[in-house]
């Protein structure tokens, strides 16, 4: 359920905070308050597309901020998955628009829009203005269905969507079987070509590394010559050096020590510096032997660098990928040596994979056909509690000749609103207002399976109104006796019906337009009902009214 809605610095909203609760939550407003706005809020919150021009003028961000309880076994599961800590009972969403982009968290880790997006689609549900015209798309109809038809059917698509990509694969295999001969020596040639220019480099792990290290120590070795002998000369050079100053103290503390115990700790630290010279003096005359580089050693170093280093441009960033293309070059080249065994082995295997997806397509079709009756049904008096006069609605499916990852099902829903009127497809329906009734009747029926606890509705009562309105109202409240509903309208039918009603104003504060939000009290709501009546002034007999609308709603 999603308890609060935080937004700040986005579009004409200042800064708004909204508690929503269970049941049906109302928004209602003059024209051009900005109710869209709100909605839109939340859209952004849920990964919409947001560009710089929503940041409210003069502020250097903007922020939605999106609280939900999640108290479903299932969703907290899904949740878990996504590795989304849910611990508390809570996903806070928040989004922060910057110029030129935006920074998106839940529960404080930044996530993906993408990652946000099927996230989002575990807890809420928004249905805009205008997506009923997707109705008119038939490939969204097979997804209406799926939702309808439960766990099982979405478990076989997986299943064949799984296999579908397999076959695909296999398939795309097959065909590089269907080369020339000429093309088939050609490949070969190249490969061998690849795999032999590999196998004479006789490459080993780490051995790059070991190079890389000599050439470095090769290509500075006059310098590194120079500084060592420097050193070298200090601590044993022709004039004595360090060495030779350590040595003379060492004899003239020898025969003092024994008068002082601190003169004895001045030989002993002396001695151990006379040891360490000439272990370090030996040290660097050994180095410096091993630095008389052999021209053939530097030339050969620098050659098998080149060599590996090519290699590495055309196989990969390291020895081991090398080594791997070589490996996938040999499974080629065997492939190709034994055309003829690998292609009917390959053929056996995609015949299995296929045999597999058409039992398995078969399966998901009948278990289609078997749902596409209850969804048949349960529609016809869905809409008909919307006031529809007389309901036909069918699941017309056609079995399509190529392999899908939705299985070999084509469907389309086809409808009939009128008493003698013909069934045709429900992309032909013209009117909106009955689109919008249909969606919502769709949308009544898969609350029943969906496990996603909070919808939201913006405007669904386009092109209704009359006793339409009342019925569309009824329908709103059943759904809201399962899920949270928040819904955004212009009807005081719907409005009546609410258990919180919400007032959205457009405010001149300081110069700046703004679009607030409050709760309204009782007293409020009924004075808003009596507005949404169409009184342009409130009179005693437009709030009787008023509060006979929500006395039939049953809210009074």
């Amino acid at each position: 359920m999603l308890l609060n809605v935080h937004v700040k610095d986005l579009a004409l909203i200042e800064d708004v905070d909204i508690c929503f609760g269970e049941g049906l939550n109302i928004l209602t407003g003059e024209t051009g308050a900005g109710k869209s706005i709100i909605i839109g809020s939340i859209g952004v919150a849920l990964g919409a597309k947001a560009g710089k021009d929503l940041i409210r003028q003069g502020a250097d961000y903007a922020l939605v901020e999106l609280v939900f309880s999640v108290d479903s076994a299932e969703t907290i599961s899904k949740l878990k998955e996504m590795d989304i800590d849910t611990d508390d009972g809570q996903i806070i969403i928040s989004r922060r628009i910057m110029n030129g982009k935006s920074i998106i968290k839940v529960n404080g880790e930044t996530k993906t829009a993408s990652a946000l997006k099927e996230i989002a689609s575990l807890v809420i549900d928004v249905h805009g203005q205008h997506d009923y015209e997707t109705l008119v798309h038939t490939e969204k109809h097979m997804d209406i269905l799926d939702a309808f038809s439960g766990e099982k059917v979405l478990e076989l698509m997986n299943k064949v969507s799984s296999l579908y990509k397999e076959y695909k694969n296999a398939h795309a295999k097959l065909e590089e079987f269907s080369k020339d001969e000429e093309q088939r020596i050609r490949d070969l040639s190249f490969y061998e070509f690849e795999a032999n220019e590999i196998a004479s480099a006789g490459l080993k792990i780490g051995e790059d590394d070991e190079l890389e290290e000599e050439f470095k120590k090769m290509t500075h070795g006059r310098k590194i010559v120079e500084s060592i002998g420097n050193v070298y000369e200090g601590l044993a050079g022709d004039d004595g050096g360090v060495s030779s100053v350590v040595s003379y103290g060492l004899r003239e503390l020898s025969s003092v020590s024994h008068l002082d115990k601190k003169l004895e700790n001045f030989y002993e630290t002396l001695n151990t510096i006379d040891s360490l010279c000439n272990e370090l003096s030996k040290e660097m005359s050994d180095y410096m032997e091993e630095l008389d580089f052999d021209e053939e050693r530097v030339a050969y170093v620098s050659d098998r660098l080149d060599t590996i280093n090519k290699l590495k441009l055309k196989h990969g960033k390291t020895i081991g990928d090398i080594l791997k293309k070589k490996s996938e070059l040999d499974d080629k080249i065997e492939s190709l040596n034994n055309y003829d065994e690998s292609k009917k082995e390959l053929e056996n295997t995609l015949k299995a994979i296929e045999k597999e997806l058409e039992s398995a397509s078969k399966e998901l079709s009948a278990l289609r056909k078997k749902a596409a009756l209850g969804l048949e049904k349960s529609i016809v008096k869905a809409l008909m509690d919307l006031n529809f006069l007389e309901v036909k609605f069918k699941v017309a499916f056609e079995n399509v000749e190529k392999y899908t990852a939705k299985g070999t099902d084509s469907l389309e829903f086809m409808i009939s609103t009128n008493p003698g009127e013909d069934i045709k497809p429900l992309a032909k329906i013209a009117s909106g207002g009955e689109l919008s009734r249909i969606m919502l009747g769709l949308k009544a029926v898969l609350a029943e399976k969906d496990a996603v606890d909070t919808l939201i509705f913006d405007e669904i009562d386009t092109g209704i109104s009359g006793k339409t309105a009342g019925m569309v109202a009824d329908k709103m409240s059943v759904i809201s006796g399962e899920h949270q509903v928040i819904c955004i309208t212009h009807l005081p039918q719907i409005a009546s019906h609410a258990d919180r009603h919400y007032l959205i104003e457009k405010n001149v504060k300081n110069g700046h337009t703004t679009t607030d939000i409050r709760r309204l009290s009782d007293d409020e709501s009924i004075e808003e009902l009596a507005r949404m009546l169409g009184s342009t002034t409130i009179t005693e007999a437009a709030l009787d009214n008023a509060r006979e609308l929500k006395k039939l709603a049953g809210k009074a």
